[in-house]
């Protein structure tokens, strides 16, 4: 066969391997999700595994039913505790209509559009009211709301279904550790093997410590969050929620702590409504503000640098990058999944293509921290 032949039989291959991961990308997901579980759990199963029980050690099948359930119950516990705070805040924004807060801040409003039209910022016909109205409904609408819920309810059987299905395939990951391993390697060549199986336990390594980092980050952020709205006046309650929804957002690069920021901000103005605004809101939300700014700087200063120094070991500017190219392509979905997913590209290109001068000068860091 000719070299043209070859190279037709490939694309063909390669198409026929393409439609097949897009037919069943739903199974390829539990896959890795549920990889992504036992990489997580691998701590927990080495802390059972430490356990002895009249001399005997636990099984690995009991190892892994002990890890998950560990896992579930973190799951449950934090939904079951938590969801029915952010279920009432959202209850108590649902009830307030954009009108009500405008016309509520109808002095500062009318104080602040007159400065705008003074200064030629905006045009003497603009209405700042009802240009704030409009935007405010985006965060007070209880249609939007409603609609949500109506949408989570209707998809209540594929969650069941995805959840379980993952939890299946976990569970026989941290049963048998070498098990992803194995099914990796064998659809890689034979000469390929060492080097996969190189970069399967190097991505390991650092997907563990990039969300453990982050599931750190997620709740440093949510208690400094909570407990700056506490000394700043907020009860804890609301706090809370808003720590809580703040911090998760946070996983979301760049725009996410913007989004909590204003969310709170949000919060905080339709929950003191009915006081004077010059006196008692204004200097709130400004001390809120401060509050969650403070946050973001402990963050980017302490948190950020310690989950991507332990795992991404890229340039900020490169981060920076990647993200944009990954929100482009995918929205916030490809942005969350940006930093992890170039950590593992970056790994394989080390291991399968380190001939070539661009790769190596994309993952030279790499070998630095493992």
């Amino acid at each position: 066969m000719n070299n043209w032949g070859k190279y037709f039989l490939g694309v063909v291959a390669l198409v026929v391997v393409a439609y097949l991961c897009w037919y069943f990308s739903s199974v390829i997901a539990y896959v890795l999700i549920a990889a992504v579980i036992s990489f997580i759990g691998k701590p927990i199963i080495a802390l059972l595994g430490k356990i002895e029980i009249r001399g005997v050690k636990l099984p690995n099948g009991v190892k892994a039913g002990l890890t998950l359930l560990i896992l579930w119950a973190v799951f449950v516990f934090f939904f079951v505790t938590i969801i029915p705070l952010v279920t009432n805040e959202f209850q108590h924004l649902s009830n307030t209509s954009a009108e009500q807060i405008v016309a509520k801040l109808e002095s500062p409003l009318t104080d602040i559009g007159n400065t705008l039209k003074h200064y030629g910022i905006i045009g003497q016909q603009e209405d700042v009211k009802r240009y704030s109205s409009d935007n405010l409904a985006s965060f007070v609408s209880g249609t939007r709301i409603k609609s949500l819920f109506s949408v989570v309810a209707g998809t209540v059987s594929g969650i069941f279904v995805s959840l379980f299905s993952i939890t299946f395939i976990a569970f026989f990951f941290l049963k048998d550790s070498y098990l992803f391993h194995r099914i990796v390697l064998a659809l890689l060549p034979v000469r390929y093997e060492e080097s996969g199986r190189n970069a399967l336990e190097s991505i390991q390594r650092l997907l563990v410590r990039y969300f453990g980092g982050l599931f750190l980050e997620v709740l440093g952020v949510m208690a400094l969050n909570t407990i700056g709205l506490c000394v700043v006046g907020m009860n804890f309650s609301n706090a809370i929620v808003i720590g809580l929804v703040s911090g998760v957002l946070n996983v979301i690069p760049y725009i996410g702590p913007l989004i909590g920021i204003v969310f709170g901000m949000v919060v905080g103005l339709v929950l003191n409504i009915d006081l004077p605004f010059y006196t008692d809101v204004l200097p709130l939300l400004f001390y809120m503000a401060l509050a969650m700014l403070f946050t973001q700087l402990v963050d980017n200063v302490v948190f950020q640098p310690f989950i991507y120094g332990n795992s991404v070991h890229a340039h900020p500017l490169e981060i920076f990058l990647v993200i944009l190219m990954a929100g482009s392509m995918a929205g916030i979905p490809g942005m969350i999944l940006a930093i992890p997913s170039y950590t593992v590209l970056r790994v394989i290109l080390r291991e399968f293509f380190n001939k070539y001068k661009l790769v190596k000068k994309l993952t030279q860091s790499l070998g630095k921290y493992e």
